[in-house]
């Protein structure tokens, strides 16, 4: 059996894996890097996974605070999205969303995205809703 060994940058994912997907040539701009609006929208897709589990209900993005791009994703990379609840108020929670790229061919890990997201519990009029406690 091979060994793999992984490089990574900075420190360890901070959080649950919550998403990976991988980017494809129809995800990129002219210059072959994959569009940030692309990486942002799977980042949206793990917090409301992971504000559905909280909130144990529905959940809305209302806010995307402090976004960073750090390095570019490119075709073939595998994105792997993680997220920690931060803070929960009486309906609505801060969610630390960190995005990671394994790269293509070498198993390097690296962190490519950052921000927090607001998600708003709703109920089913689409009116904010009290979170249960834990």
């Amino acid at each position: 059996m091979a060994h793999e060994t992984i490089a990574r940058t900075e420190h360890e994912p901070r959080g649950d894996l919550t998403v990976r997907t991988l980017a494809m040539p129809s995800d990129t701009n002219a210059n072959g890097d994959i569009f940030g609006g692309w990486v942002l929208s799977q980042m949206d897709q793990a917090g409301g996974i992971a504000g559905v589990e909280r909130a144990q209900g529905r959940v809305v993005t209302i806010a995307v605070e402090a976004m960073t791009f750090i390095r570019p994703v490119k075709v073939g990379d595998v994105l792997c999205v993680y997220t920690e609840v931060e803070h929960v108020g009486r309906t609505s929670m801060k969610i630390h969303i960190e995005a990671w790229a394994r790269r293509f061919m070498t198993n390097v890990r690296e962190k490519v995205t950052v921000a927090t997201f607001t998600f708003v519990a709703i109920d089913d009029e689409g009116r904010p809703r009290p979170i249960p406690r834990d």
